[in-house]
């Protein structure tokens, strides 16, 4: 079984508006609703891709309400954590030519209810899957992913995380069996420019070293790259299309590639995840069953 951790979900309001007047009433052209968060978008992919999970993670007020039924409507299982102070996330994205983001900082989480998610992922067992996608809000510690990875291993679960700097390098020793930065987040954790395809493949090959099984690299219009358990190096090329959104891109190249290594075949997986993030950048949400089928097979 597949489970993933959204542990600040979010209700993104977008608006599309004409130009901005700082000071007067703007009204919109038109506006859209998302329920998600890193995890939960990995959720909403799988499903696209015909695969089963379990959406984890903490819900509360009435936007959690939402959210957990938003995710029970769509066939998603899930087990969040009620939170018994505040509201989960309204997410503000305004479009207006340019894109303006104002996002909530979310409800705080005590110790006895971080200790709940932990115990539901005490049940987690050999050949699970466990998706950490995603930061860690201000009021859990900042070593909540190493303390899970620390917490579970040895139980022969496999670990896919998403994250970046520390929060990352900090699980490697934990032998993950994904972890997924994309090309600016391999220059922030080696501080080094990474201008060619061999920049790339070089820190991606330390990453791999430093206990990572597999290292999918994302490069935005440059493609994907994949350093796979066998030390092997996979190179996909971009998705041909029109741009909309960049919006949980990640999580469904995330998804994608999940849903690939199923097979056991790791270039199947990196073209499936790159398709499940091209699909996603070229629509308003994320990607559909039929829009992934299409872009991968034209890669």
């Amino acid at each position: 079984m597949i489970y993933t951790v959204t542990f600040n979900p979010a209700v993104d309001h977008v608006i599309h508006t004409g130009d901005i007047i700082p000071g007067k009433v703007n009204r919109s052209v038109s506006e859209q609703v998302f329920f998600g968060g890193k995890g939960i978008n990995v959720s909403l992919v799988l499903k696209e891709l015909g695969v089963k999970s379990k959406a984890l993670g903490f819900a509360a007020g009435f936007t959690g309400d939402a959210i957990v039924a938003y995710l029970s409507e769509n066939g998603i299982e899930n087990d969040f954590v009620r939170l018994k102070k505040g509201f989960s996330r309204i997410n503000v994205k305004i479009k207006a030519g340019t894109e303006t983001e104002i996002n909530s900082s979310g409800p705080d989480i005590s110790a006895e209810e971080l200790e709940i998610l932990l115990e539901k992922l005490d049940t987690l067992t050999e050949g699970d899957i466990l998706v950490l996608a995603g930061s860690i809000p201000p009021s859990l510690p900042s070593d909540t992913y190493e303390m899970i990875l620390r917490r579970l291993s040895g139980k022969g679960i496999l670990f896919a995380v998403d994250a970046t700097k520390e929060l990352l390098l900090n699980v490697l020793k934990y032998r993950p069996f994904l972890i997924k930065p994309n090309n600016f987040e391999l220059e922030e954790i080696f501080g080094v420019p990474m201008k060619t395809d061999a920049d790339i493949e070089k820190y991606a090959r330390k990453l791999h070293e430093m206990g990572a099984e597999n290292v999918l690299v994302s490069m935005a219009e440059n493609g994907a790259m994949l350093i796979d358990s066998t030390d092997k190096l996979y190179r996909c090329g971009v998705c041909r299309g029109t741009p909309v959104n960049s919006v949980g891109a990640g999580d469904s190249m995330l998804a994608g590639f999940i849903a690939g290594s199923l097979e056991n075949d790791s270039e199947y997986a990196l073209r499936l995840g790159t398709a499940a993030g091209g699909a996603t950048v070229f629509s308003p949400g994320l990607a559909s069953a039929d829009s992934i089928t299409r872009l991968l097979n034209t890669i």
